[in-house]
């Protein structure tokens, strides 16, 4: 499932008409048709719109930092002293903890050992007979000076066994900072981006979707110009015929120089190669906008696209000032160039706090138990007869700090950087915009002068056919008007479609372009 959906409250209402045809299936599509379906088809969009949803998998994952962790540990440890002590032990630990978002460390859990060996001890016996003899000591008997009686003797070395068992439950650890990382930390740092790069990732998916939707407004509409410069060509074809037919008959009647009827066939062959690149340009232009309808090109390949708008010219009233207002709020880039600021100002935020001391707050608090046997450790402590507990602060305070300092002086700069980079980005907004408008106000001037100068063309050939008809005049002259008229065709339909496409532009360059096309953007 996307992050993100399209409701287009215009375009939902619209369907395409498909018609069969021998060479292909003709798709009746109006410009809002094209536009739906490349919303919902376009490659560019497709890979664009998995951005806020990897955007918010960061965003996620950023949070898991405040889960809770299970830590369990077993380790035996064997020791002997110099003394002769041999001891082993075997200890349990279980805890829960983690971090806070307000940036205090906690722990909960269970710690239990067990102690077991054997210390050194001595013991000396004198009247055992069943010792091997130590030492031979010689003894002088009573009343007989020249015997002696051995006596054996003994010294015992033994060692004592020990087992000892300790436990604490329920103990419970916390150290919450006071000063640095206190109002702000690493983690809460990150989750703040994160969630900024949740809204640029958005702002891209709207950016592409405005850029998708002005391409294809262009591509219609150069489509249509396309289509409708064949058909001027066609007609400048027939003229340069038609033309050389007439030519024809009049020199057969000796009316004309065979030199006129040569310069109009050469007039009409230079029409049928502009005819044949007409129809050049209009099939590469008609892939042009498949193109962009499509992301699985084979389906549309024998397909042809019937428009159905027509180029017209409906006078708007451009206003750059109110242009200029809609650009600061609506642009993408100018709002990410805010949130990048944002994100800096944080950074800045956490780069002056780490210049703190450390001053925390720490306590654990308990319940404790010891015996010879587990079992006795356990019962007191269920009995709750060693309750424990500890507070008190640490603080560190860092000699030189330089670290901290200069990392400090580092995020101010790139702050101010990136203001300036800010004011830049939105300078060339503002130059855009007014690009914009006035390519706008000079396409609309331009419709109504090409209109007016292919009416002047049209009238000054039927009166130059008339006085050719009247032999007042001379091929060269029709034809050169021929050429003239062709171009003035050309140039008007040529204006009359940059005209729309320079309103799509300055939707685009306001950042109005799905406001203008009835588009809403929702990013779930």
């Amino acid at each position: 499932m996307r992050l993100f959906t399209l409701a287009l409250t215009l375009l939902l209402a619209t369907s395409a008409a498909v018609v069969r045809a021998e060479s292909g299936p003709v798709r009746v599509l109006s410009l809002d048709d094209c536009i739906k379906i490349a919303l919902e088809h376009n490659l560019d969009i497709q890979i664009e719109q998995l951005n806020p949803e990897l955007a918010g998998f960061s965003l996620r994952a950023n949070y898991g930092s405040y889960e809770p962790a299970l830590t369990l540990s077993g380790t035996h440890a064997n020791q002997e002293s110099t003394g002769g002590t041999k001891s082993e032990t075997d200890s349990f630990r279980g805890a829960i903890g983690g971090l806070l978002p307000w940036g205090m460390n906690y722990s909960l859990g269970l710690r239990m050992s067990d102690s077991y060996g054997t210390s050194p001890g001595t013991t000396t016996d004198f009247s055992s007979p069943i010792l091997p003899p130590v030492t031979n000591t010689l003894y002088p008997v009573a009343g007989s000076p020249f015997e002696y009686v051995t006596t054996n003797y003994s010294t015992l070395s033994t060692r004592n066994p020990f087992d000892e068992a300790s436990a604490d439950a329920g103990f419970f650890q916390v150290r919450q900072p006071l000063l640095k990382d206190f109002w702000i930390d690493g983690t809460r740092l990150n989750i703040y981006i994160s969630k900024n790069r949740l809204k640029t990732s958005e702002m891209f998916l709207r950016q592409q979707i405005m850029d998708t939707i002005t391409q294809v407004e262009s591509a219609y509409y150069n489509f249509i110009f396309a289509e409708e410069n064949v058909k001027v060509q066609e007609k400048a074809l027939q003229l340069a015929e038609q033309l050389v037919a007439d030519n024809r008959r009049r020199v057969e009647l000796g009316a004309l120089a065979p030199l006129d009827e040569k310069q109009a066939e050469s007039q009409a062959a230079a029409s049928r190669a502009n005819l044949l690149d007409a129809r050049a340009r209009r099939d590469s232009a008609h892939r042009d906008l498949k193109n962009l309808l499509s992301d699985e090109y084979s389906e549309w390949i024998d397909a042809t696209i019937q428009p159905t708008e027509t180029l017209k010219a409906v006078p708007q009233k451009f206003d750059l000032s109110k242009s200029w207002r809609k650009g600061e709020v609506s642009r993408p880039d100018l709002i990410i160039a805010r949130i990048e600021l944002e994100n800096q100002d944080q950074n800045v935020k956490l780069a002056r706090n780490q210049k703190l001391p450390s001053l925390d707050i720490v306590g654990d608090a308990g319940y404790a138990g010891a015996g010879r046997e587990f079992s006795s450790a356990f019962t007191q402590v269920r009995r709750t007869d060693y309750p424990y507990y500890s507070y008190g602060v640490e603080m560190s305070i860092p000699l030189g700090n330089t670290v901290a300092r200069n990392n400090y002086r580092i995020a101010k700069t790139t702050r101010e950087q990136q203001a300036l980079g800010y004011k830049q980005t939105e300078q060339r907004a503002l130059i855009r915009i007014e690009n914009a408008v006035a390519a706008g106000r000079t396409s609309l001037e331009r419709t109504e002068a090409t209109r007016q100068a292919a009416l002047y063309a049209e009238d000054a050939l039927k009166a130059e056919q008339m006085k050719l008809d009247k032999g007042k005049s001379t091929s060269f002259i029709v034809l050169d008007l021929q050429s003239k008229l062709t171009a003035a065709r050309s140039a008007e339909i040529r204006a009359l479609a940059d005209y729309s496409i320079a309103l799509a532009a300055i939707a685009l360059e306001e950042g109005s372009t799905l406001d203008r096309r009835n588009v809403t953007l929702k990013v779930k």
